[in-house]
């Protein structure tokens, strides 16, 4: 049988509902979409903008729950940063101690971040596979806050090991249901959406968790205290979950008005795909770690550096040293937006990688106010988050996503993991301004590593630096040329010997593998003519 044959164990992840309706190959004779003639009709409040899955309106609102799924795991995460004093000293930890906190966090994902994306496309699928991952970042929270509570560490640890289990596969599982919502339409302004929510996240822990702990320490006292605030801190994972468990029941319930096929090849994830990712995707991870281990860990270092450089006090400092998340919980939806209508991601990759040699060259090299600096960083950082990471989903097939940004997010732990520990020793033996010529070298490497990108993907007419326009010219030569390869053969050796017919399906497959990938369905190109139609599917959220 061939292997975009109708059988459906090797079409869907393990314990994925049989939800999704695969559409007859008969489309690609008519050169028309069969979701007009299959889809559920709606009727009442189910044909209404907030409930119509086709309409922008209802996408706007699948936007929200994807962004508030992640608010509680960045929101948690920094919990013991935000308390800091209080943690050492009502639990009586040691700074060793205390860093160990985070430490446990970042080094499983090394391994596990893939693994969880691999999972996620081979196994659970996303839907179920998203729910399981915030579950288990929830029973983490709730573990480390009894760990405080009963004045445990080794159980604090543990919590915070299963916290980062779920956490960084949680991210994997938003990415995917990023591109499964926005692909070809508003996924750069998605992607920095996300990261505007979490940055807000950390923002709001870090305003919130002070007050709070005043407040409980009226009635509790010593670890007590902290073990409560923690606990409370969890009810932000609570509401995660919950928007979890409505972001599945709203893509289950897309799919199947739809008649939506997530999966149009039929292939399934195996770990021996990596081999077959192309260079494009491996320099894009290696951007993930040279760039930013330039701006994490200066952060993490910056409030002491500012101090020394620019006689700052310790509140200025930390004013200045959160410019950066500050300026991309504002901007990054902005310029995902510009980058949705631009296009060119890896022109916008090279110019954020700029403009933040630029911001570091400015704090090691002169006097100037470190605010521009700071600003300069911010604004490069929100470009860069908006614009790298739509790359992986037009590099990689959407069956292998998961496992993709799994990766992506295994090595960027590990950068930072590695680096980290790094900077603190330069520090300690040459000074700040050592580091920011450690950071400048790193951010070359990841324009090193952009400048790769642009001329393989030139050289091998790649879409990755083209605009949204021309991506849809070459998605029609390609239809094209599929096209009449499949008229061809179906007018000649299929009937000549029906037997070829899977070699047939096999190049229509093929064809709709490709569109697929740059954020075109195959069903909305007319065969007839050759030319793009409008999907009937979904409305852009923002009219052109």
């Amino acid at each position: 049988m061939s292997r975009y044959g109708s059988d459906d164990d090797a079409r869907r992840p393990i314990l994925q509902p049989d939800t999704d309706t695969e559409e007859p190959q008969l489309s690609r004779y008519t050169g028309k979409s069969n979701d007009d003639e299959m889809r559920e009709e709606l009727s009442g409040c189910g044909a209404t903008a907030c409930c119509n899955p086709s309409h922008g309106v209802h996408r706007f609102l699948a936007l929200i729950f994807m962004c508030l799924v992640g608010f509680g795991s960045y929101f948690c995460y920094d919990n013991p940063g935000a308390l800091q004093d209080n943690f050492k000293s009502d639990l009586n930890l040691t700074t060793t101690q205390f860093v160990l906190l985070y430490a446990i966090y970042s080094w499983p994902n090394v391994i596990l971040c893939f693994i969880g994306g691999f999972l996620l496309d081979r196994v659970f699928g996303i839907r179920l596979g998203t729910i399981i991952y915030m579950f288990i970042l929830l029973i983490g929270q709730l573990v480390f806050a009894m760990g405080g509570l009963i004045n445990t560490f080794w159980l604090m640890i543990l919590g915070r090991f299963i916290f980062g289990i779920g956490a960084e596969s949680l991210a994997v599982a938003q990415n995917n249901y990023a591109v499964l919502w926005f692909k070809g339409k508003e996924l750069n302004m998605v992607f920095g959406l996300q990261l505007s929510f979490a940055r807000v996240g950390s923002t709001v822990n870090f305003i919130v968790m002070e007050p709070l702990y005043k407040y409980v320490n009226k009635f509790y006292k010593g670890f007590q205290c902290t073990g409560v605030v923690l606990l409370l801190a969890s009810l932000t994972c609570v509401m995660s979950m919950l928007c979890a468990l409505i972001l599945g029941w709203m893509d289950k319930r897309a799919a199947r008005i739809l008649r939506r096929n997530d999966n149009p090849t039929g292939e399934v994830a195996k770990l021996s795909d990596v081999r077959t990712f192309k260079i494009t995707f491996w320099m894009v991870t290696v951007i993930c770690v040279a760039y930013y281990v330039a701006i994490f860990p200066f952060i993490a270092l910056g409030k002491v550096f500012f101090m020394r450089k620019f006689d700052y006090t310790a509140e200025d400092a930390n004013t200045v040293n959160s410019i950066v998340y500050i300026i991309s919980a504002i901007a990054s939806p902005l310029l995902g937006l510009l980058v949705d209508k631009a296009g060119r991601n890896v022109m916008w990759v090279f110019l954020s990688i700029i403009l933040t040699i630029v911001g570091h060259a400015l704090l090691a090299f002169t006097f100037l106010n470190p605010y521009v600096g700071m600003i300069v960083m911010g604004l490069s950082y929100s470009m860069l988050a908006s614009s790298l990471w739509p790359l992986v989903a037009l590099i990689v097939p959407e069956y292998q996503l998961g496992t993709a940004y799994g990766i992506c997010q295994s090595v960027q732990n590990l950068g930072l993991a590695v680096i980290s520990m790094i900077t603190g020793v330069i520090v300690d033996k040459g000074g700040y301004f050592m580091l920011e010529i450690f950071f400048i070298g790193w951010l070359c490497i990841a324009l090193i590593a952009t400048v790769v990108i642009w001329l393989y993907d030139s050289n091998t007419n790649g879409i990755l630096n083209m605009s949204p326009k021309d991506r849809e010219i070459h998605a029609n030569k390609i239809a094209l040329n599929a096209n009449e390869k499949l008229l061809e053969s179906d007018s000649t050796e299929n009937i000549e010997n029906p037997s070829n017919i899977n070699g047939s399906e096999e190049a229509s497959a093929s064809r709709n593998r490709y569109l697929k990938r740059i954020g075109v369905n195959g069903d909305n190109v007319d065969d007839s003519n050759n030319t793009q139609i409008e999907s009937s599917d979904t409305e852009p959220l923002f009219r052109k």
